[in-house]
Parts: C-alpha cells; sequence; structure tokens
C-alpha cells in the first residue's frame, strides 16, 4: 500500500487541474479535486458528471484539466469510469499496453449525480468489481442548476424546492447515509471526508487510488451560493461540519469501520449552522428551534452509531 504524502511532496505533485476555472470563489470543488489527483503519482484518467465542476472546467475553448478526461450525463459517471477500465484491462491482455503500466481511473461527480440520478450506475459498477475510484463532491444540493433539493441535503436545509416560510421549515426529512448505504455493498474502501482537512483527504484518495477494486469517497464540498456562506470561510465551515460530526470523517476498508477524527469536544450543531442561510429561518421562533432539537437528536444518534461500529463506543 502507498503511502500518504506529506506536505512538502504534496506540494510538489504535478497540477492536474489548473487555475483559471471558472468555479465561485470559495467553492471546495477544486480543493479536493485537486488533493485527490495530487495524492497518486500514477497516471489518472477522469469520467466528469454534467454538474458545476465540469461546466465551469471547461469552458470552451478552454480546460483545466491536465489529464485525459471525459464529460458524461449527469448518471453514469460511474458506468464510463468502469468502461475506461475494462477497455485498459482488455488492451493489456491483448498485449497492446505496456503491462507495466499503472493507470488509475477515477469518476468526480456532486450529490444530485451520485446520491440520486447516478446510485444505479454507481451501485452496479461496484457490484461488478472494478478497479477505480468513485468520488462524491457532496454540496447538499443541484447547485448547477438552481439550488433545489437533493437526497443529501440535510433536514432544515432551505433549498428553491424545500422553501422555508411559513408552512415549510426547510426540507423535513434527513439526509440519506450513502456512505453507508455503499459499504453495505462490501466493496473494499469506503470513506467520509471534507475539503478542510487535507491530511484527512489525501491519505484516503491514496488508499482509494492503490487498494484493488471499487472505492468511494463521499467529501462534504460547502458551496457558497448555495450555502450561503463566506467564501472564505469554506475550510472553517468543513471542519466544524467534522467537530459537531454533522459530517464524521471515517473509513471501511474491507469491512472494517474506523473512526478517522474524532473532536476533543463535540460541538452543538448550531456553531455549524449559523454560518449557513440555509439555516437562518431555524434561529428565528420556537418552530426552528424545535427543529434545531430534532436536528441535534439526529446528529447524536447516528454519531454514536457510527462509534459502536468502529469500537468506540
Amino acid at each position: 500500500m502507498a503511502k500518504a504524502k506529506n506536505l512538502k511532496q504534496l506540494s510538489h505533485a504535478e497540477t492536474r487541474l489548473t487555475a483559471g476555472h471558472r468555479l465561485c470563489p470559495g467553492c471546495a470543488e477544486p480543493i479536493i479535486v485537486r488533493q485527490v489527483l495530487m495524492s497518486t503519482d500514477s497516471p489518472v484518467l477522469a469520467a466528469n458528471a454534467t454538474g458545476c465542476l465540469e461546466v465551469s472546467t471547461t469552458i470552451f475553448p478552454f480546460t483545466a484539466w491536465n489529464i485525459p478526461w471525459i464529460h458524461v450525463a449527469f448518471e453514469n459517471a460511474a458506468a464510463v469510469a468502469s468502461g475506461m477500465e475494462a477497455m485498459y484491462q482488455s488492451l493489456k491482455s491483448q498485449g497492446k499496453l505496456d503491462a507495466d503500466l499503472d493507470y488509475k481511473f477515477v469518476a468526480f461527480a456532486g450529490d444530485g449525480g451520485t446520491y440520486d440520478i447516478g446510485i444505479q450506475a454507481l451501485s452496479g459498477a461496484v457490484e461488478r468489481g472494478h478497479d477505480f475510484v468513485y468520488v462524491c463532491l457532496n454540496n447538499e444540493a443541484y447547485m448547477n442548476t438552481g439550488i433545489q433539493r437533493s437526497s443529501a441535503t440535510p433536514m432544515g436545509g432551505h433549498t428553491t424546492t424545500t422553501p422555508a416560510g411559513t408552512v415549510r421549515p426547510g426540507k423535513r426529512m434527513h439526509g440519506k447515509d450513502l456512505t453507508a448505504i455503499m459499504a453495505a455493498h462490501d466493496m473494499p474502501y469506503v470513506a467520509q471526508s471534507n475539503a478542510g482537512r487535507w491530511r484527512d483527504l489525501t491519505s484516503k484518495a491514496a488508499k482509494a487510488f492503490e487498494i484493488e477494486g471499487p472505492a468511494f469517497l463521499n467529501c462534504l464540498s460547502p458551496c457558497p451560493l448555495g450555502w450561503g456562506c463566506d467564501g472564505a470561510m469554506t475550510v472553517d465551515i468543513a471542519m466544524l461540519a467534522a467537530d459537531t460530526c454533522m459530517w464524521p470523517l471515517y473509513e471501511v476498508e474491507h469491512g472494517e469501520w474506523k473512526l478517522t477524527y474524532k473532536p476533543k469536544e463535540k460541538k452543538p450543531i448550531e456553531e455549524y449552522l449559523e454560518l449557513q442561510r440555509r439555516f437562518a429561518h431555524l434561529f428565528r421562533d420556537d418552530k426552528g428551534a424545535e427543529m434545531r432539537k430534532q436536528m441535534q437528536e439526529w446528529v447524536d444518534y447516528k454519531w454514536d452509531q457510527l462509534l459502536e461500529r468502529c469500537g468506540e463506543a
């Protein structure tokens, strides 16, 4: 297993996603993508589902990608990545490629293209055992098409399809736990990370690239536009997500659950929520306070469940 790179090594890594793209100031997606791609020295081929990352990095006639890259539909990034990997294995077995070449394959997609539209293709590719890494850039809504809710949107979140008002207090249901769903596939490697902790993300990405078989990384990606947060606080907000256990950091390697970050002091979720306008309505009246209480109870329940799975209860 390849050893994770230290900060100096990462600083000298090849730039595979360049500056000059058109993603919003403070967007976490380029932070995540750059760190994932610099975590391996092997040549990488990428499939990218429709979304913010795709449209903002390839505005014709320009591209920010320094690797072979293909834009695919919302729903089939995993299918295309598995096809690329299958082609590679076939060419090697036919003697048409150097057997010593070690290409890596990665798929990037948002939560809309992963949790919802793309889950069928992802589940199928994982079940077939293709050797590739799938990275979900989870900004918890369909940001590219107008900030509509997805099944990753947390309870209480204001979106254009779950607007907060006198009738509806934002989204009424909890977000889907897709990381646990992928772990239930009994795949070799599943992990949850975010844009706020580079060592956690790059070490998990390095492991995902080197492990044999499919790997899944679910990365929380704060969105200043959709979340209504300060773009200068992207990293701080991502770190708060872990400190409040709204987005815990862990990995599941060959069925073994392991916590990779445990806050010294588990902070109340209000410290995370109050920095985002999508939750502003939860601080206005008693209804909002009641929903915050429900959200805290859910976070506590899921955290205790995770501690038990990781043997740290």
